[in-house]
């Protein structure tokens, strides 16, 4: 079967069921299957065989049934790494990606900073801080167990390609790191943040295949950005970093947290690479 023709075939059927990029979808699924390196590598080959056009077929009726991209390619690319991803953990986003360069940004110049990554789910920030953050120290706390297993995946493989080992923790955020208080340079998330009340907005890929603990943050949204700035305020040094992850609708409502809770100094929030409300920073004044 000519490959061409296929996977213009199921672009339409993607497109036709609700995916919003179903061009990149079809062809990412198709490098998958004939396990090339890179989408531009499809331009070498001409035909599929009857198996691979099986497979093939298979992927594309369960990506036009809304399973996540990364569920049946196993992985997912963020920044300059690649994590494996599946049931149970969390699938990154590309709006994350703003939100590492901050803290890149913000690292620049700190002698071995001290950092932890709360809610780390499958790694994705912490590995991408360890990867970019040369003599960086990071810990990466989940409070999920299955969503720690993928963690300690990505961990091994990290170290394989010669990433500096990121410390992993099972706990909650709010626990986070006993011992450390006034210490780390970073405290940085992407907690759960969708609040009860917008179950409808979400996507199927995110409501029907991202575990619930990685998304439902009580009535407004803020519930476990609360523990993280609780935590954040145990354990960062004065003038330490504080980045937090929020949704498109809470750009006002998570540095209005900030401000009430108190000793937090240049509450910022930011926009992602989508020109939409994302992430809030501030500094812990030590008061």
């Amino acid at each position: 079967m000519n490959l061409r023709t296929t996977v213009q075939a199921a672009t339409i059927r993607l497109r036709d069921a609700g995916v919003d990029s179903p061009d990149h979808d079809a062809r990412a699924l198709a490098v998958h299957v004939l396990g090339l390196a890179k989408p531009s590598d499809l331009l070498l080959v001409d035909e599929l065989d009857e198996h691979q056009l099986a497979a093939y077929d298979e992927l594309v009726t369960r990506r036009a049934a809304r399973v996540p991209l990364q569920h049946l390619t196993g992985s997912v690319g963020f920044r300059y790494i690649e994590l494996e991803v599946g049931p149970g953990v969390f699938v990154p986003r590309p709006e994350t990606e703003s939100v590492v360069q901050f803290a890149v940004d913000a690292l620049t110049g700190v002698d071995r900073p001290l950092c932890v990554d709360l809610c780390t789910g499958s790694g994705t920030i912490a590995f991408a801080l360890a990867n970019e953050v040369p003599g960086a120290t990071v810990h990466a706390v989940e409070r999920d167990p299955e969503a720690l297993e993928w963690t300690r995946r990505n961990a091994a493989n990290r170290v394989k390609a010669g990433d500096p080992e990121v410390l992993l923790h099972l706990g909650s955020a709010e626990d986070a790191l006993p011992g450390f208080d006034g210490t780390l340079d970073l405290v940085i998330s992407n907690p759960p943040y969708v609040a009860t009340t917008e179950a409808h907005i979400p996507d199927p890929e995110v409501v029907d295949h991202d575990p619930g603990i990685a998304l439902w943050a009580g009535e407004d949204g803020l519930d476990v950005i609360r523990l993280v700035e609780r935590a954040a305020r145990r354990l960062l040094r004065p003038g330490g970093l504080l980045v937090v992850e929020h949704s498109d609708r809470q750009g006002r409502s998570a540095p209005a947290l900030l401000e009430r809770a108190g000793g937090w100094s240049e509450i910022q929030d930011h926009k992602d690479y989508a020109d939409r409300d994302r992430y809030v920073t501030a500094r812990w004044s030590g008061a």
